[in-house]
């Protein structure tokens, strides 16, 4: 897989996944576009990376049209930036539900705009991974919210391998199951909750970050020229069990 000379921008590069995104592209040779709200986290990503920093809440739709349209131009794309709630149904709140869905589904759509006019403009034929999740085929409790988001992002990305497809323009999801990142942690660390999920996973143990940037990177790449609009599975073999 070649980087050198390819400008990629990564949402959610901060943190988990998009951190080691970011940080695999920038070590062989990429042009990192590192897009999150933290200050803190693209001091710390720059300590490991030259990156072009772009500091923005992907939830503010205007600030977030601006901040992307002043990075471009851009060859490829990755959207990884997501949050969660942990609620029941019973009680989950409309105004979360709106920020899940803002961030996790309506700003790879808004970022996506904003890359592809450029790419048809131009004529580039681009690479876009949105990092969705196994939540969007299955169930969990107490994540409502978080399901209906990343099974909306799966459908986008559907439309868009079909629509932009004749363009020359690839589209696809990645969809990992638990994966230790920060929010992950978070979500799954009582063992009543994980030990039943990491007992139906075929090799035995939760995904790392470093194993969902492998994937992303060969999407993105021209080694996957003839992958488009597919949800990759990247869970170890749940989906078989």
């Amino acid at each position: 897989m070649e980087w050198r000379g390819k400008r990629v921008l990564v949402t959610g590069a901060g943190k988990g996944i998009g951190r080691a995104t970011a940080i695999k592209l920038g070590h062989r040779g990429a042009t990192v576009i590192a897009v999150t709200r933290s200050k803190d986290d693209l001091r710390t990503l720059a300590a490991e990376i030259d990156c072009q920093q772009v500091c923005v809440d992907v939830a503010d739709g205007d600030a977030l049209r601006t901040a992307v349209s002043s990075a471009l131009p851009v060859d490829m794309l990755v959207n990884c930036a997501g949050t969660t709630v942990l609620s029941s149904f019973i009680d989950t709140d409309p105004e979360e539900f709106d920020r899940v869905i803002s961030v996790n589904t309506k700003a790879p759509v808004i970022i996506g705009q904003i890359v592809v006019r450029d790419w048809l403009r131009r004529g580039v034929r681009g690479s876009i991974v949105n990092v969705s999740s196994d939540a969007a085929r299955r169930a969990v409790a107490d994540h409502t919210v978080y399901c209906a988001s990343k099974a909306a992002l799966d459908a986008v990305t559907r439309v868009m391998a079909l629509e932009l497809g004749p363009s020359g323009i690839r589209v696809n999801s990645v969809n990992p199951t638990v994966t230790m990142t920060p929010m992950g942690v978070l979500a799954w660390s009582d063992p009543a909750k994980a030990d039943p999920v990491r007992a139906r996973i075929p090799l035995g143990r939760f995904l790392e970050p470093d194993e969902i940037a492998e994937a992303i990177l060969f999407l993105l790449s021209d080694e996957a020229s003839m992958i488009n609009g597919v949800s990759l599975a990247v869970d170890g073999g749940l989906a078989i069990t």
